[in-house]
């Protein structure tokens, strides 16, 4: 199918109406009208018919689990080979270039324009353009472009990573003199209240064969499309030259960029020649200022704030990992809602819309590099690779010859982000350095026994500077990798911090690896914060990758020179399930693969948030971590046992449906000082928080039907919940989180079906089919419900129900306006409908 590429502007700059705008300067939605077809070289199955489909686009995701060519590390759903085209037209004038941006495919893509060969991208998570004016047919011909995707290496990562162009892709045309992709960096080296300096870097090509000269203007534009202040200066450039100009703009009284006020700046240059603007160069960014002390933690803004993050893999449950933006702004406004406030990008660079959804929405971000380095990672196992094994073969084939190149692509695309904070090189990478492991005396050492978790370092200090400086070295050594990585990082940006992930601290602080980051992070290794900060004061402690319970925040509330954590992890994600059939994830998460909340979720909403809040669970006592002492309290099977809890949250139920004298523990997560529990009305007796180390209230009840009603008092204010036995289910209930979308081809809506009785409460001790009936101009993008161990398709109209209720996805189609309707049915329930209006697109 054609596609014409339509010339329209990028936005009208009101403020320079005395001149021309020629139509030169073109960002072009280049996702949709793409046709696909996918070689399956595991199963031997060659689809040899193109498919249409719209971009962002995993083809992963729609197979079905396969328990015995997958693999658990990427959540049993196969890859192959798979091949995408487009057709379009373009109608350059002479003075024009035109240039393709991907801003991530997955992976080992090959790029070709009609029949010439743009060039080869191996890494998946990092951004990449071509000039591809050289390589278009003539005005008004048909072009095509292919590109060809070999996940033939289905489990070459430790996750799911899904399959294809998955994230966006843009057409840019723009004149010849020009701000190339990513040519703009801006910073804001002072900031007081009445005043802020900006400094805006700006890249200007010339591939004209002559000197140009120009005039560049810069404006800034406050949130409102105000306009705050601007420059204006002549530029020369010489022919076929590439030349840096630094503006500095001052901005009077300052709106800055907080995690609670995300405010968003507008930097907008144009070239101008002749009375005529021949390009233009728009970019967001915010005013704030970031400081880490080794004494005393992290200032945002110049305030002591405590980093309250979560770890998150890329993918989204049911849409894999080619995830609508309106799926990822869902997920983060639950986890802003519980007080998290920072989200580490694990275990590789963001896409460019997630970065501008923490810009919005006011994260703090964390974007991760690299997983490995030199060395492969275990795919299977997570330390430093067992076997060799061609599905296996990951990034480290690559990583000598594209490392610099993918971490400067990725800086360059991302550093206008006011989101990030901090750049981490690498996750967890000592695994792949054997000596460095063994130097710590936990591994390999008959004379040591004891838990890796909870242990100091058998070696002390001059026992593992004795190991490193003797035991056998391999080719690489870690440190002087670090030292490179970060080196380039800070070619491109200094106002950042430099982090990693650092699995064994105790050697890496010995190793040259520590030498080479701005701040040392700690992967499950809180036991030994004292440690770090005692022996090496000077360099900042923060944990980058930790359990999400109540002992891991316990830490670092303890200690100010402790900046925060990232719990691993946020939601749960596909993958990294090895030979663990039927679980196809990891069930670390605070949310479940569908979004829904968890226990752990609540626990974190009452240790992060300051307003009142109170939630109920409840089990048995016989399935329980707690027995009876001598007065009949609850107290766990084994004393401390909170203080080494793992990732997984203990046994719960959100329900109040037992039999009858079952003896039952009701625990409450609470931020309330003390809870009155009662049931049917009657009291249970009121308790405080203090009373309870492991920070949960907790009350032994003999079931009885009908309703648990717990009262918290928090700074003389009253909040309450209650939960209810329920009856038979009688029906489904469905809701929507959109009553209206746009007709764009992007928006989306999630619809929940939960099973009901007959007062209207959640019967989430019953499970059926559910089938659901979708009509009018919709793409439905799957189902799910959120069960680790589901292994049912999520391509489907029809999903079984866990703990009662299931999600439904759907997206509008663009331009198409028939109004949406949708109701759901099982064997023996029916629901009622839900109709959502789709609205014309006027972008």
């Amino acid at each position: 199918m054609k596609y014409k590429i339509a010339l329209v502007t990028l936005f009208i700059i009101t403020v320079f109406n005395c001149k021309t705008q020629e139509t030169v300067t073109l960002k072009t939605d280049f996702n949709f009208d793409w046709n696909f077809k996918l070689e399956d070289s595991v199963s031997g199955i060659t689809d040899t018919e193109w498919q249409k489909i719209r971009l962002p686009h995993d083809w992963s995701i729609a197979n079905k689990l396969d328990s015995i060519k997958g693999e658990g590390a990427t959540g049993y759903l196969l890859g192959g080979i798979g091949y995408y085209k487009k057709d379009f037209v373009t109608n350059l004038n002479n003075n024009q270039v035109a240039y393709i941006l991907f801003d991530g495919v997955y992976n080992n893509a090959t790029i070709s324009l009609n029949e010439k060969e743009l060039g080869f991208h191996p890494y998946g998570y990092s951004p990449f353009y071509y000039d591809i004016t050289a390589a278009l047919n003539e005005n008004g011909n048909k072009n095509t472009i292919n590109v060809k995707v070999d996940r033939t290496r289905y489990a070459d990562s430790r996750w799911y990573t899904g399959s294809g162009i998955y994230r966006n892709v843009k057409f840019i045309t723009k004149n010849k003199l020009h701000i190339p992709i990513w040519g703009s960096f801006i910073t804001t080296p002072t900031i007081t209240n009445e005043l802020a300096t900006v400094s805006i870097q700006t890249t200007i090509n010339n591939k004209y064969n002559t000197t140009k000269t120009a005039e560049l203007t810069t404006t800034i534009y406050d949130k409102d499309d105000i306009v705050i202040n601007t420059d204006t200066k002549k530029i020369t450039i010489a022919k076929n030259a590439s030349q840096k100009d630094l503006t500095t703009i001052n901005v009077n009284n300052p709106k800055l960029w907080d995690i609670d006020n995300p405010t968003l700046y507008t930097a907008i240059t144009t070239i101008v020649q002749d009375d005529v603007i021949i390009d233009t160069h728009k970019t967001k960014f915010g005013i704030r200022s970031i400081k880490f002390d080794a004494d005393t933690g992290f200032y945002l803004n110049g305030k002591n704030r405590k980093i309250k993050g979560v770890c998150l893999h890329h993918d989204a449950g049911i849409v894999g990992s080619a995830v609508p933006k309106g799926v990822w702004k869902r997920r983060l406004q639950t986890l802003k809602d519980m007080g998290c406030n920072a989200i580490r990008i694990s275990h590789n660079p963001a896409s460019n819309e997630f970065l501008d959804l923490c810009d919005e929405m006011g994260f703090l971000v964390q974007d991760e590099f690299f997983d490995e380095w030199d060395n492969p990672k275990d795919k299977r196992k997570n330390m430093n690779e067992k076997s060799v094994d061609y599905i296996t073969r990951g990034y480290t084939e690559h990583f000598q010859e594209w490392a610099e190149k993918d971490l400067k692509n990725t800086v360059l695309s991302h550093r206008n982000h006011p989101s990030i904070f901090q750049w981490s090189i690498g996750n967890e990478i000592e695994w792949t350095y054997p000596r460095n492991a063994e130097s710590t005396g936990f591994f390999n050492n008959m004379d040591w026994s004891g838990n890796y978790f909870w242990s100091l370092p058998p070696n002390n200090i001059s026992a593992i500077k004795e190991k490193l400086s003797t035991l056998p070295k391999g080719k690489y050594d870690i440190g002087k990798t670090a030292k490179k990585l970060t080196k380039w990082t800070k070619e491109l940006d200094t106002t950042r911090y430099v982090i990693a992930n650092s699995i064994l601290p105790s050697s890496s602080y010995e190793s040259g690896y520590a030498d080479a980051l701005d701040i040392i992070g700690f992967s499950y290794r809180r036991v030994i914060y004292d440690y770090g900060h005692k022996n090496y004061p000077k360099l900042p402690i923060m944990g980058t990758e930790s359990l999400g319970q109540w002992h891991e925040w316990k830490a670092v509330i303890e200690r100010p020179f402790i900046s925060g954590t990232f719990l691993w992890t946020g939601i749960d994600y596909m993958g990294e399930s090895n030979k663990g059939w039927p679980k196809k994830g990891t069930a670390s998460g605070l949310l479940d693969l569908a979004g829904f909340k968890k226990p752990s979720y609540h626990m974190f909403n009452a240790l992060w948030n300051n307003d009142p809040n109170i939630y109920i669970t409840s089990q048995t006592l016989d399935k329980s971590i707690y027995k009876l002492d001598a007065n009949r309290n609850p107290i766990e099977k084994k004393e401390g046992s909170w203080e080494k809890k793992l990732w997984v949250w203990h046994n719960v139920n959100e329900h109040w449906n037992y039999n009858d004298n079952d003896a039952t523990v009701v625990e409450v997560y609470s931020n309330c000082e003390e809870v009155e529990l009662f049931l049917n009305n009657k009291s249970l007796g009121t308790k405080k928080l203090s009373s309870f180390k492991d920070h949960i209230y907790k009350w032994v009840v003999p079931f009885k039907k009908g309703t648990l009603k717990a009262i918290g008092l928090k700074d003389d204010k009253k909040i309450e919940t209650v939960i209810t036995t329920t009856t038979k289910p009688v029906a489904i209930k469905l809701t929507t989180d959109k009553q209206k979308l746009t007709a764009d081809g992007y928006a989306v809506a999630h619809i929940i079906a939960q099973i009901v009785d007959k007062d209207g409460n959640p019967v989430q001790t019953e499970n059926q089919i559910i089938n659901f009936n979708i009509t009018g101009d919709t793409k439905l993008l799957g189902v799910d419900n959120g069960s680790i161990t589901s292994t049912q398709n999520f391509n489907s109209n029809k999903v079984k129900t866990s703990k009662g209720r299931a999600l439904l996805i759907i997206q509008s189609l663009q331009n198409k306006t028939t109004p949406i309707k949708i109701n759901a049915n099982s064997a023996s329930l029916k629901s009622n409908q839900i109709e959502i209006t789709l609205e014309p697109n006027n972008n």
